[in-house]
């Protein structure tokens, strides 16, 4: 059985929701699949995300929603008329959501409502099966995922069920809805992966897989074949944007290939992350960039032969309320690099 979660570049609008239906069809192992919520359909356009996070500021500030959540509407369905749906049953769907916005249910069930609304736009002209994470998936206070969840998931997933789910969120501990960070569609998709045993977890993207290097910065930049779950992890951590770095951790735990591959471009191979991978011939696995950092570098000859120096210079950042995202350490020199943001915050406070 193979797990497929689509980006929103893949559902942005109704041709590229049918490219996603002629590749799943095209493969009957493809039982589950996973949407993001309706990207950009070009450069100008706005994510449907970002207009739900703006519904939701407007109703902070004391204002209805109503005449802003009509692009949200619009967006759901011109899709809905250019599939040839009928727009008239999702209509209340549609008019529920506008409203629990301005009931005041927060940034979290606004911004998650992307998704949902796809899901159910998309399990309709599919004739498949609308499964909501909430309540299955459980999202602790960190962001990291209750083990309850697998169990949740295992109750309800039936033996050759065809199933659309909404990714990024699931509920809090207390039974609200809770999202993942941006982007966070992979790891719902890695969750129903490893919950229900599958044998591949494809990520459906616009790109035909990992790329050595950034192929804006370098023209000559090639798709990588295969790489480990650490490098991906790894490379995503800083700056790689095509699979989010958290979701790596359930399918490492089930030990499920992922293959990242491009909706657009469904014949090509896309990239196999796997546990391991033969070093001969690809020694590097690629290189990736971040900005918005900056870097704290201390230097002093015999550093490290004093003792917990370490410790009271990572004690002093924390103070300052400054988290080092990674460092490197030299013979003597350690040199720490946070987000840029974190270091004017510090300065300010």
């Amino acid at each position: 059985m193979i797990v497929c979660k689509f980006g929103g570049s893949s559902v942005a609008e109704a041709k590229q929701i049918m490219k996603v239906k002629s590749i799943v069809d095209a493969d009957p192992n493809r039982q589950i699949v996973i949407v993001s919520a309706p990207g950009k359909r070009n450069k100008d356009d706005e994510k449907v995300t970002d207009m739900l996070y703006n519904c939701n500021a407007m109703v902070q500030q004391g204002h209805s929603c109503r005449e802003l959540f009509k692009k949200v509407a619009n967006r759901y369905t011109s899709i809905l008329n250019e599939l040839g749906m009928d727009q008239k049953p999702f209509l209340p769907i549609l008019d529920e959501v506008r409203q629990m916005i301005d009931a005041g249910h927060g940034a979290e069930y606004a911004s998650s409502r992307g998704e949902y609304l796809c899901a159910r736009m998309i399990a309709a002209y599919f004739g498949w099966t609308f499964l909501d994470t909430d309540p299955l998936i459980v999202i602790k206070d960190d962001g990291t995922v209750h083990e309850d969840t697998y169990q949740n998931l295992k109750k309800v997933l039936k033996k050759g069920e065809k199933y659309i789910v909404p990714g990024f969120y699931g509920c809090s501990t207390e039974g609200k809805v809770k999202t993942f960070s941006r982007g966070g569609s992979d790891i719902t998709g890695a969750i129903l992966s490893r919950a229900s045993e599958a044998a591949t977890y494809e990520n459906w993207t616009d790109v035909s897989g990992v790329f050595s290097v950034d192929p804006r910065l370098v023209k000559e930049a090639k798709v990588i074949k295969t790489m480990t779950y650490r490098e991906v992890r790894e490379l995503a951590g800083v700056g790689a944007g095509v699979f989010h770095e958290e979701a790596i951790a359930p399918v490492i735990a089930a030990m499920i290939p992922i293959n990242v591959k491009n909706t657009n471009a469904p014949l090509d191979a896309g990239t196999m992350i796997v546990d391991s991978r033969e070093i001969a011939g690809q020694p590097l696995a690629g290189v990736s960039s971040k900005s918005g950092y900056s870097r704290l570098t201390l230097r002093k000859l015999m550093l490290f032969k004093g003792t917990g120096i370490r410790h009271a210079l990572l004690t002093m950042l924390h103070i300052f309320g400054v988290r080092p995202s990674f460092s490197l350490f030299g013979v003597d020199s350690i040199v720490w690099f946070f987000e840029s943001t974190q270091a004017s915050e510090s300065v300010l406070n």
